[in-house]
């Protein structure tokens, strides 16, 4: 398991009360998940800079070097508890390709059973860029491999689309590893990807919780959809104790556009829509 955050805002602004001084920080959140961390921040390139560290991010000083320093219109970071692949800068979230990240919270079931079966859903191109050796970094190449097959990745791609990529890697993954043994877990696959405008999270078999950042927000329920936010965030926890924090339903996909216009859909809704990979048939993949 591990644990992520996301920071979407109409203008740059420091996350280091997120990452380091809440009463629930990532920071704190370290103790328990302390193989590794990341930090991506999107600046004028339309890459994000990325800092990694392999170790607990509260006994690391460049965690809180880094967090002091970024500010930012978009940031992922992560924390890490492994349980697919070693303890190595290659594993480490946020996982990268061109202006995309990605991060993961969760566990792939059976994961060294299924691996063949997943990277077959991955065009061939895209697969050749994967580095390392967890099942995170895989659903992420089969999100770019879904999302390319109707919109260039090296561009802005729309939020819909965005969600439906994720939707249909959710639909695609847990439909090779949740099959009989009804006894085990499902796959957990709340996943955060951006391109540092568009921002998209899902939750299934994990928590997630969102905040608007705004003190007129109604506690406990979600920004309507159509909203235009000054500010998104979201997390695998509640960071503090602050009602502004609201659970993400289970199933559910939710994100931002590049207006910072909020969007919410069920994973039912987007996945099955796109046809089923087949080998050559993005035709965006960069």
């Amino acid at each position: 398991m591990c644990r992520l955050f996301g920071f979407r805002s109409s203008i740059p602004s420091a996350v280091h009360p997120s990452l380091v001084t809440e009463k629930n920080s990532l920071l704190i959140q370290s103790r328990e998940h302390k193989d590794g961390w990341g930090i991506a921040a999107y600046g004028v390139e339309a890459a994000p800079v990325v800092a990694h560290g392999v170790g607990p991010a509260h006994s690391d000083p460049d965690f809180e070097r880094v967090s002091s320093r970024v500010s930012s219109h978009t940031v992922v970071a992560h924390i890490r508890l492994a349980s697919v692949g070693a303890v190595e800068l290659r594993n480490s979230h946020p996982f990268l390709h061109g202006r995309w990240s990605f991060v993961h919270n969760g566990t792939i079931r059976d994961f060294a059973q299924h691996r063949p079966a997943i990277e077959a859903l991955i065009c061939p191109t895209l697969r050749a860029g994967i580095r390392g050796t967890t099942d995170s970094e895989r659903c992420f190449y089969v999100f770019l491999t879904r999302l390319a097959a109707v919109h260039p990745i090296g561009g802005p791609a729309p939020v819909e689309g965005v969600a439906r990529a994720l939707a249909e890697t959710m639909s695609l993954v847990s439909a090779i590893t949740d099959v009989g043994e009804s006894n085990k877990p499902r796959s957990a696959m709340n996943f955060l990807v951006t391109d540092g405008e568009v921002m998209v999270a899902s939750r299934r078999n994990r928590t997630l919780f969102v905040s608007a950042g705004c003190p007129r927000a109604t506690p406990g329920v979600l920004p309507q959809v159509g909203t235009r936010l000054e500010q998104l965030m979201v997390a695998s926890e509640s960071l503090c104790g602050s009602p502004s924090w609201v659970a993400v339903e289970e199933e559910d996909v939710i994100g931002v556009d590049a207006g910072l216009v909020f969007h919410r859909w069920r994973v039912p809704e987007l996945s099955n829509r796109l046809p089923p990979y087949t080998p050559g048939s993005p035709r965006h993949a960069a």
